[in-house]
């Protein structure tokens, strides 16, 4: 399994994002858009795996082994569960058609070459063509774009809205688009291909030397393939997806991959006009403006005409791959465009350089970005004993100005999973790091498929290994197959531990999605209760969330093994702030209502007396 973060932060970030490098805008404290009112949900489902009831889990089994999901698996059921979870957001990943090893030949699809293919079912982030969906997911491979049509109908349905992946910074290397709109030209089609870089090139190139396959991976685990040659005919050969600028790529680079050229040249300097300063204060229209007489590299034409394409047909919003590998003039110049058809579109990107992130939501008008680098990575360090959770407070300061836009997850398809021993080792012990994650900011939360009911990610799936569930091979997801029980998707076969952990994330997520205090201010209480506290051990973290209407108190306890019994101190100036008067008041907790306690203000002071269970997590409202 290749870590895609460590190689952004070698090669690939030394050519790339020494080119996107603008004024600091750290300082910049003015006030950020905020595309809603409510706390936002995202539920992440592998579109591959989740209507895939086979449990054979053989490694490097076949569809016909192991088995695979459809679109049509998203029955109305499944998506009114999902839906009733306490989810606004569906993003279906791995739904555009990308490199697989797989015959579709009958339906007018090229053979792919195992050689340049991770896994057999092949990664999702190495997209073949961007107008059509992976055949994999239809029933009727032939009308796999109309079954994915009427899925977003049904998602519509259901309430919810969808996100679908676009991966701007790198194509398959046999990109083959069949369905192309009038007009639009398959990429590196009128590329000149005997320079290294030309602005409208779609790709750099290698003059004169062909791709050489790299040493290390095996493809099919050995299995005899026709098109297992040792080659794979391109000549000259491209750069690869993260960069590498090898004719015979290393095998931890992308090499499935080819890089897209934005116009920024191999010394790192920039060949397209820049945003003017002060366009970090101005909106998407403004943005949009201000492209439309400007000559633009082929490649932003190309990804602009493939997002508005999805946006014509229902699609919400977007998931960005790598976003930071592409330079933020170009999401200007497409997220403005993107936001013209449709305001309310959902756009999140994968970006892992704080020092990049204003730029991106500023200048390059991303509403969201990952928070994986700051909330986290300290979360898994609390629980791994590595860090205290005092540090929470100062990320929360240092991105007060943008914490809306930092969307918080635990789990995904590149993370280890949650339940795994890896992270958390139980689902129970990543209760209060999900309750911290979900409650700390005004910024989105993210569950993936499977997260709730306590999946591990213990298979060894082929070319996927454990602790994360494979996104190249034809897996099930033994958790979450157990909640599906055969398609009725009503947790028949999910056992007493795993109901109650699902009935926690639905309680949790449909508060989060309903409170006013959630979407208001936030204050560390950790410091005051830190001090001269006995009883206040180091594994718990406390914190205020407050609006005009509603005021929350919230106590998370780390610790697997230890009780904690304590006077919970709330200082004179959030009770200044929540016009408190002195006397007794009622706390009652939303997660469970069945626990409260009481809570006295007095000489401008409040105090509480808590005790609290390993791994568990109040969020007391004050009545």
């Amino acid at each position: 399994m290749i870590n895609k973060k460590i190689i952004v932060a070698g090669l690939a970030a030394t050519m790339l994002l020494s080119a996107c490098k603008t004024k600091d805008l750290r300082m910049n404290t003015a006030k950020e858009e905020t595309p809603t009112d409510k706390k936002v949900v995202v539920y992440q489902v592998f579109t591959r795996l989740f209507g895939n009831k086979n449990a054979t889990n053989k490694p490097w089994g076949t569809i016909e082994e192991n088995g695979v999901g459809k679109f049509n698996d998203f029955t109305d059921k499944a998506l009114n569960e999902i839906k009733d979870l306490g989810v606004n957001y569906i993003w279906y990943t791995g739904v555009p058609h990308h490199a697989l090893v797989r015959d579709y030949t009958a339906y007018g699809i090229s053979n792919d070459d195992p050689e340049v293919i991770k896994g057999r079912a092949g990664s999702p982030y190495a997209v073949k063509d961007y107008y059509n969906v992976n055949p994999d997911l239809a029933v009727n491979p032939a009308n796999r774009l109309q079954e994915f049509e009427a899925l977003i109908a049904r998602t519509h349905k259901a309430g919810l809205k969808v996100i679908i992946d676009i991966v701007p910074n790198h194509i398959a290397r046999k990109y083959e688009e069949k369905n192309n709109p009038d007009g639009v030209k398959d990429f590196g089609a009128d590329d000149n291909v005997n320079v290294e870089y030309s602005r409208d090139n779609n790709f750099y190139y290698i003059p004169n030397e062909h791709f050489q396959i790299p040493d290390g991976d095996i493809p099919l685990n050995g299995e005899k393939n026709p098109l297992i040659d040792g080659s794979f005919d391109e000549n000259p050969a491209k750069w690869t997806g993260n960069g590498s600028r090898k004719a015979k790529p290393d095998q931890n680079d992308w090499y499935e991959t080819v890089k897209v050229n934005y116009g920024i040249r191999p010394d790192g300097s920039k060949d397209f006009p820049e945003l003017p300063a002060g366009f970090d204060q101005k909106n998407y229209e403004e943005h949009f403006a201000y492209w439309q007489d400007k000559d633009v590299p082929d490649s932003w034409k190309k990804f602009k005409s493939i997002a508005l394409y999805w946006t014509a047909k229902g699609v919400d919003g977007f998931r960005y791959d790598m976003a930071e590998m592409v330079p933020y003039e170009f999401w200007s110049y497409m997220n403005s465009a993107i936001k013209m058809k449709n305001p309310n579109a959902f756009l999140l990107a994968e970006v892992y350089n704080p020092n990049e992130y204003r730029n991106y939501i500023r200048l390059g008008k991303m509403d969201y970005l990952y928070d994986k680098v700051e909330t986290y990575d300290k979360l898994k360090d609390i629980i791994h004993g590595k860090a205290s959770p005092d540090g929470l407070s100062d990320i929360q300061k240092g991105m007060s100005d943008i914490e809306h836009h930092m969307l918080h997850f635990l789990d995904n398809h590149d993370e280890q999973r949650l339940a795994s021993p890896e992270f958390a080792g139980t689902p129970e012990r990543g209760k209060p790091l999900m309750v911290v994650s979900a409650t700390i900011s005004t910024s989105p939360t993210m569950v993936y498929f499977g997260q709730e009911v306590g999946e591990a990610g213990n298979e060894d799936a082929g070319f996927g290994k454990r602790s994360r569930t494979s996104i190249f091979d034809y897996i099930g997801v033994p958790n979450h197959q157990r909640w599906m029980n055969g398609g009725k998707f009503d947790g028949g076969l999910l056992s007493e531990s795993e109901k109650n952990l699902r009935d926690f994330y639905k309680r949790l997520l449909n508060f989060s999605i309903n409170s006013s205090a959630l979407m208001g201010s936030f204050q560390e209480i950790q410091s005051v209760n830190r001090q001269n506290n006995s009883g206040y051990d180091e594994s718990l973290y406390s914190y205020v969330r407050w609006s005009a209407k509603q005021k929350l108190i919230i106590v998370a306890n780390f610790s697997s093994d230890k009780t904690s019994e304590f006077e919970l101190r709330v200082p004179a100036d959030v009770i200044s702030k929540w016009k408190l008067k002195d006397g007794s008041y009622v706390l009652l907790d939303q997660l469970y209502s069945k626990n409260k306690t009481y809570f006295t203000v007095k000489n401008g002071e409040g105090a509480a007396n808590i005790k609290i269970l390993p791994s568990e997590s109040f969020i007391y409202e004050v009545k």
